[in-house]
């Protein structure tokens, strides 16, 4: 009797998008960083969702860490860079990508351009493919088709289209399911009705339905019909959990068109309902998504209208660096992966490039390597908008004479042309002709480049201004050096503190006025005017609504008498100043509302101090409750701050731009003293599909059991708004005082957190089905919006492996007042950001408040 024949695979729609001869394997020449050149087969998995080569090291690469394809012009650089000839551009492609948390890059030439064509749209759409299941979990038909196809076929190490016990096991085995051998067998025994001794894919999928099975979820289903007048999981049953447990505000209509999307297809005589399946894929969907960013909405959700300062930024510090910040790599990589990433503010250091040559950017004073101006220009104007239309400020420290100054100039108006904004119409003290009474919206600015940079000529008058009043030099609060010579020691005493501003201020006014060491300044009259600012007029005719300005300290919120006095210090709408971490944090401590007052309408940067030299990060939530806009990253580090800042921006479209809450965009005072208190209630239910933990030493690697033994953290990080935290007595919460953000201080905030107990042996579908209850205090409450800057961390760690060193298996992070209620599965990413396919956590949640 022959053999019974394999059943046929179910064919993808992105197969008949590949041709035969890119699956089984084109040649085509592969360039190495070093410049070496090998011809290489390559083949295109469609199943595993791969590009793959033989390699002595690692030939694979999954599509869905591909960060940017680069052909054609977007290649150029790329192709000067391997120092391959201009007229092999036609046939050149440069595929960015993602390993293990860093950065790669797989340079190849085609035969022919026509076939570079073909092979570059048929990885394409596989790369669409797969980017658009991790978009929300919706399409699930699809989903699930791509994870048969994609275990099938590891699984099946014979090649011959059917699984014997063995392999089945090993199956197993790579799904982080434990399960005694007996009962392995009892299931595959159950499926194999033909008793042939193997699965074909049909029974395949039979057995994959049976071991996927989610207890927890027929468990609430059934609750759901028990709960429901009918018995059944009927419309009304399902408007009951929306409205209920969900807390859906949308209408009537729109939940029975939801329904209807999942529930069977009607028959004459009986009512359509969700059977457990629908309704497990109905969780899983876009349309039970936790966050509008988590149903894969691109869309721009908020009012762009509003002026610059209302909204936070996405931003950038030392864009140039992809590592270290003292003998780190300068590149234009970092602005690219930067701005791909919706960042909006990127920062240059621009330095003499030498006897008649262009400026060039490298980090002063320092080993890191220096790179072309115009290169940095031309990578920033063809990525600038690709990822959001909205503008994007260029913050510039400029360390250039003159002459140089006007060649940096004639750079950023080639490359950028019309998009650069610039202000031909200045006095000839370097001044604006005419003021402007508040900043412009964020929509009018569309596809424009704001330069940000000191302008000598607004710093001269300042100066000029305040010698003119009575005020004590001491008293006048100078703004710290940049972060490369900052060395961050702080005073000991106030009097110490009043010694290094008097003698910063002297300084200051003998490099702004030219004064020798020991003489006194005098006031500026007709006959003695201080020299001219060593500023070309062409640069600050692009310094328009983002010019840099001294912090001169800022004026009461609440002035006396409610009228400001004389002396306050005085910003113009277009003024912005920079603040390192150490003084940003010391002004919110001295007198937030000042600092909120003065970020409604105008724009404040906060940089990382210079003492971060391994580029880690503060946590910026803290600078954002403070109203600052600019607040700049290193975004070369993927830690906990970076995720913060991640989170944050994933809303809005990604755009780049996300609204201030209420309270701080119209410095709602009394809604800002007022401090409310909640509870975050969490029911940690279960995970399906965590990924296998890295095995980074011997003994891990040579470990027989590869099972996954999870646990689940679930994390509050709220601003320190207040000087005593809300922890009840009676809360389950395990409390973290103020801690490091990252790696160093000052900058943190409260951790209050709760981790659940181990699951041994199972990070296929481990269940915990534990509740949690984490305290914590708001200003303003609900309706003040600043729910938005406390972020909720969820991690699952491997055991023996759950602080804060460690790298966990999967997380999720995102603003608490995004969170959606009810029950949801949170998509899994991994420590550096990246989504997993198929890993979710599924949790009850919801905010509660205190009487």
């Amino acid at each position: 009797m022959a053999d019974p024949q394999p059943s046929p695979l179910p064919a993808l729609d992105v197969s008949l998008s590949v041709p035969e001869e890119f699956k089984t394997g084109a040649v085509f020449t592969k360039i190495n960083s070093d410049r070496k050149q090998k011809q290489v087969k390559f083949r295109l998995d469609v199943d595993q969702g791969q590009i793959l080569w033989e390699s002595k090291k690692y030939g694979a690469i999954l599509v869905e860490t591909i960060k940017e394809f680069r052909t054609g012009s977007n290649a150029a650089y790329d192709l000067a860079q391997l120092g391959l000839p201009f007229s092999d551009l036609p046939r050149f492609i440069s595929i960015i990508y993602i390993r293990s948390g860093s950065y790669k890059t797989l340079n190849v030439l085609a035969p022919t351009p026509e076939i570079l064509r073909q092979w570059e749209n048929a990885v394409r759409a596989l790369y669409t493919t797969r980017r658009d299941l991790m978009r929300g979990l919706d399409n699930v038909e699809m989903r699930e088709a791509v994870w048969q196809k994609m275990y099938w076929k590891g699984a099946d190490a014979g090649g011959d289209n059917k699984l014997d016990l063995k392999e089945v096991e090993n199956l197993c085995l790579r799904l982080n399911i434990s399960a005694p051998p007996a009962v392995v067998k009892k299931l595959f025994d159950a499926t194999d009705s033909q008793r042939t001794g193997f699965l074909d894919f049909e029974s395949f999928k039979q057995f994959v339905k049976s071991i996927k099975r989610r207890p927890e979820v027929d468990a609430l289903y059934a609750q759901i019909c028990d709960g429901s007048p009918s018995k059944i999981f009927d419309s009304q049953a399902f408007e009951m959990f929306m409205k209920g447990q969900q807390q859906s505000d949308l209408s009537v209509d729109a939940l029975k068109a939801i329904f209807a999307k999942y529930a069977t297809q009607p028959v004459e005589g009986q009512v359509p309902v969700l059977s457990t399946t629908a309704f497990t894929t109905f969780l899983l969907s876009s349309d039970n998504a936790v966050t509008a960013s988590a149903s894969g909405s691109h869309q721009v959700t908020q009012n762009m209208s509003h002026p610059l300062s209302h909204y936070y930024i996405s931003s950038s510090h030392n864009t140039y660096l992809i590592g270290h910040q003292l003998i780190g790599e300068s590149t234009v990589e970092g602005y690219i992966r930067a701005l791909l990433a919706g960042c909006r503010s990127v920062e240059l250091d621009i330095w003499d490039g030498g006897d008649n040559e262009e400026p060039v950017i490298k980090h002063g004073n320092t080993l890191t390597s220096d790179i072309p101006l115009r290169d940095i220009c031309d990578a920033i104007n063809r990525y600038a908008f690709v990822a959001s239309p909205y503008p994007v400020i260029i913050s510039a420290e400029v360390h250039l004479g003159l002459e140089s100054q006007d060649k940096m100039v004639q750079v950023l108006k080639e490359c950028f042309g019309n998009r650069l904004v610039h202000d031909e119409n200045l006095l000839q003290d370097g001044m604006p002709k005419k003021k402007i009474d508040a900043l412009p919206s964020v929509e009018s600015l569309k596809e424009k480049f704001l330069l940000k940079a000191k302008n000598l000529y607004v710093i001269d008058n300042a100066a000029t201004s305040l010698l003119a009043t009575s005020t004590p030099p001491a008293t006048i609060e100078v703004e710290e050096p940049s972060d490369t010579s900052d060395s961050e020691a702080e005073p000991t005493s106030k009097v110490a503190k009043v010694r290094g501003e008097i003698k910063s201020f002297g300084n200051k006014l003998r490099a702004t006025f030219g004064s020798k060491k020991g003489s006194r300044p005098t006031t500026p009259s007709n006959d003695q005017r201080p020299p001219k600012p060593k500023m070309s007029i062409k640069l600050a005719s692009l310094i328009v609504y983002t010019v840099g300005v001294k912090c001169r300290g800022l004026p009461p919120a609440t002035p006396i008498d409610g009228v400001q006095s004389e002396n306050a210090p005085h910003y113009e709408p277009e003024h912005i100043f920079s603040l390192s971490e150490n003084k940003a944090k010391r002004m919110i401590k001295d007198d937030m509302l000042s600092v909120i007052k003065h970020c409604q309408n105008h724009l404040v940067r906060v940089y990382p101090k210079g003492l971060r030299v391994n580029s880690t990060n503060y946590e910026p939530h803290e600078f954002w409750a403070a109203g600052a806009q600019v607040v700049a990253l290193n975004w070369q580090t993927t830690d906990f701050g970076y995720l913060i800042n991640q989170a944050m921006f994933q809303e809005n479209g990604r755009c780049g731009y996300i609204l201030k809450p209420p309270a701080l965009m119209d410095f709602n005072a009394k809604l800002l003293t007022q401090r409310t208190m909640h509870f975050f209630d969490v029911m940690i239910i279960s995970a399906q599909q965590l990924p296998t933990p890295k095995r980074s030493t011997k003994s891990e690697l040579l470990k027989k059991n590869p099972y996954v033994d999870p646990l689940a953290e679930v994390s509050l990080h709220v601003p320190d708004w207040s000087s005593t935290p809300f922890i009840p007595t009676e809360s389950k919460a395990a409390y973290s005082p103020s801690h490091k953000a990252t790696t160093t201080e000052p900058t943190s905030s409260r951790k209050v957190s709760f981790k659940t107990s181990i699951v041994k042996d199972n990070g296929f579908n481990p269940v915990w089905q534990e509740e949690i209850c984490l305290p914590f205090d708001c200003l303003g409450g609900r309706e003040s919006g600043m729910m938005d800057l406390v972020f909720v961390k969820f991690v699952v760690w491997q055991k023996g492996k759950d602080d804060d060193g460690d790298e966990p298996l999967a997380v999720y992070c995102a603003p608490l007042g995004c969170l959606k209620s009810g029950f949801r599965h949170l998509p899994l990413h991994d420590s550096q950001g990246s989504q997993h396919l198929f890993s979710t956590l599924f949790v009850e949640i919801g905010i509660r408040d205190v009487a």
